[in-house]
């Protein structure tokens, strides 16, 4: 079993900035790829950023792209999300995923619990 623990959600103002971390259970962490995801109030989730197993690949929502980045740290067995110029429409709950291959693909097979990210106006 993996769990995927998130932290670093918060209130932020609109144009401010945040982390997210995904800290996972398992050494094998750094065989898989990442993925962040969102979900806010009304709506269904929707794919945020993905990072290939080694860092070598990464991938992004055109709403995001050229606003966050995502990293990993596999010795930490941590993913990682940097937000910047935060707008409203960036409020939901964020959530990690594990990719069930190296590659970043569209399958995830364990998520995380979640973690609030809320952008003020």
């Amino acid at each position: 079993q993996v769990q995927l623990v998130e932290s670093g959600g918060g209130l932020v103002q609109a144009g401010g900035s945040l982390r997210l971390s995904c800290a996972a259970s398992r050494r094998t962490f750094s065989r898989y790829a990442m993925g962040w995801f969102r979900q806010a109030p009304g709506k269904e989730r929707e794919f945020v950023a993905a990072i290939s197993w080694n860092g070598g690949s990464t991938y992004y929502a055109d709403s995001v792209k050229g606003r966050f980045t995502i990293s990993r740290d596999n010795v930490k067995n941590t993913v990682y999300l940097q937000m910047n110029s935060l707008k409203p429409e960036d409020t939901a709950v964020y959530y990690c995923a594990r990719g069930d291959t190296g590659a970043i693909s569209h399958g995830y097979d364990y998520w995380g619990q979640g973690t609030q990210v809320t952008v003020s106006s």
